[in-house]
């Protein structure tokens, strides 16, 4: 390397060790891992812009390899900017060459620095049927036909619809044709789906639940559409605001309204059916933990009552897990075509390989074992917290069905004002999240009524379902623990 400077051969060396295995691979395959070492050795820095790098001829005979393999590597290199070569001058790396990669970030949604969450709507993960899975995916790809894995139904595969036909019927009373079953990314993507279509034919707002989920909101937010506030009380969602409000489609949670705890009322319900069919309008409903109640059998979905006037949708994400992505969207006859060239346009379909394995675990009765196994676990971690809620906080009252994945926690007055609550509860490591955080007023984009205020008592939203009845135990006594002081200075100054 005697045409290189000193600082030259002294980078080079830096970068050596990259090289030599590729040296050494496979005569085929050489050139390509060649390639891709030099190139990783630009990127990470260990050959920073300006190096001046040995002549073809030097480094050929340093590597063993042939002269012609690494003047190929230069100029494909060059080509591609990481090299810069001047006939009879040499080979040096690019001004434009990156010193180092960028650190990739993970955008995913993490637990935050508390000691216990109390974040409501996760499902404990550590559940997820592992051995059965792999099972079911191994049997899959040894028997899949090579044409399935070309381009799917945009609607779904054949197959896992039909198995969710049958699926939801059984379990959840809907009325299912597999031919207006159409498998999304989970419900987010089945909202984006209806929303686009909804606004193409003309609808500016759509309603939401108030309080309700801030993602209802902000899908529908994004596809254009406004989201307005109706007022739930304890029958469900008012149809005489929906009324008032003009719009002629609603989005909703009757087996479980999120997060009141509630379900509607049967009059209710009818009431919802009736005022569709009288705007010609549309129910969305969400089921989105139906499957998941504890002290009798599950009301059915409000989709079976009048299918041509309810679009239902679903996921394995309280189920299986979230990071599947795998959910389905029910929807009335002529909203089917127009959906489903949406989700054509949209992604081209599911994956086939993951639709076909979530039939085959359908089929042979996985998913119902894994109902009842989070059913078990998620009926016990609620006992836990209603019972830890009854000591730490006496008078507290927990409204609700007994159901789902989270309670609502109504405490004493004396446990106020709330914003104190909640610093003290931060300050001692427990996350809590109040009731009023999910009123629709809070949801960028949406407009809502004014809400007369509740007082200085405390309403708080517990999701349990994630953590194990010692942690659900502990949380609670942290979380009591925290406002003990208050509650005690409280007492000593109305007793002054």
């Amino acid at each position: 390397m005697t045409s290189q400077s000193a600082a030259d051969r002294a980078r080079w060396t830096a970068a050596w060790e990259l090289l030599l295995p590729a040296a050494a691979a496979p005569a085929r395959s050489r050139g390509r891992s060649l390639r891709s070492a030099l190139r990783e050795a630009v990127r990470s820095g260990r050959l920073t812009a300006g190096t001046r790098l040995p002549s073809s001829r030097e480094l050929a005979a340093d590597l063993g390899v042939s002269r012609g393999l690494v003047t190929e590597t230069y100029e494909q290199l060059t080509a591609e900017g990481y090299l810069r070569s001047d006939r009879g001058s040499g080979t040096w790396v690019g001004d434009a060459a990156r010193a180092a990669v960028p650190a990739v970030r993970d955008l995913a949604p993490r637990d935050g620095h508390a000691r216990v969450d109390f974040l409501p709507g996760v499902p404990d993960l550590s559940l997820f049927p592992r051995s059965a899975w792999a099972a079911a995916h191994r049997q899959v790809l040894a028997e899949l036909p090579h044409h399935m894995l070309g381009y799917p139904d945009p609607r779904g595969l054949p197959r896992l619809r039909t198995v969710l036909a049958d699926l939801l019927a059984r379990r959840r009373g809907v009325v299912a044709d597999p031919e207006r079953v159409i498998v999304c990314s989970g419900v987010a993507q089945a909202m984006t789906l209806l929303a686009l279509v909804l606004r193409a034919r003309g609808h500016t707002a759509i309603g939401v639940e108030d309080p309700g989920s801030p993602e209802h909101a902000t899908l529908l937010a994004a596809a254009g559409i406004t989201p307005v506030g109706i007022l739930v009380d304890d029958e469900g969602a008012d149809p005489g605001a929906l009324r008032d409000r003009g719009v002629r489609a609603v989005v909703t949670t009757p087996a479980h309204q999120f997060p009141s705890g509630i379900a509607y009322s049967a009059r209710r319900r009818a009431e919802l059916l009736d005022w569709a069919r009288s705007v010609g309008g549309l129910v969305v409903e969400d089921d989105y933990d139906g499957d998941f109640r504890y002290d009798r059998a599950p009301v059915g979905a409000l989709q079976g009552l009048d299918p041509e006037h309810v679009a239902y949708t679903g996921s394995v994400s309280k189920s299986l897990a979230p990071g599947l992505r795998l959910g389905w969207l029910l929807v009335p006859e002529d909203l089917a075509g127009e959906v489903v060239e949406r989700k054509r346009v949209m992604d081209l379909g599911n994956p086939a390989l993951d639709q076909e394995l979530l039939a085959r675990f359908v089929e042979r009765g996985g998913y119902d074992r894994q109902l009842r196994r989070c059913q078990r676990a998620y009926r016990e971690r609620r006992d836990a917290l209603v019972t830890a809620l009854d000591e730490g906080f006496p008078g507290v009252r927990v409204t609700g069905i007994a159901a789902g994945l989270h309670v609502i926690a109504r405490l004493p007055d004396r446990w106020g004002p709330q914003d104190v609550f909640l610093a003290r509860a931060s300050a001692a490591g427990v996350a809590v999240r109040p009731l009023s955080d999910y009123e629709a007023s809070r949801h960028p984009g949406t407009t809502a009524d004014r809400r007369v205020a509740e007082g200085d008592g405390v309403c708080l939203v517990l999701g349990y379902a994630h953590l194990p009845p010692a942690r659900i135990s502990d949380g609670v006594r942290l979380l009591a623990r925290s406002v003990q002081e208050l509650d005690h200075a409280r007492l000593q100054s109305t007793r002054r």
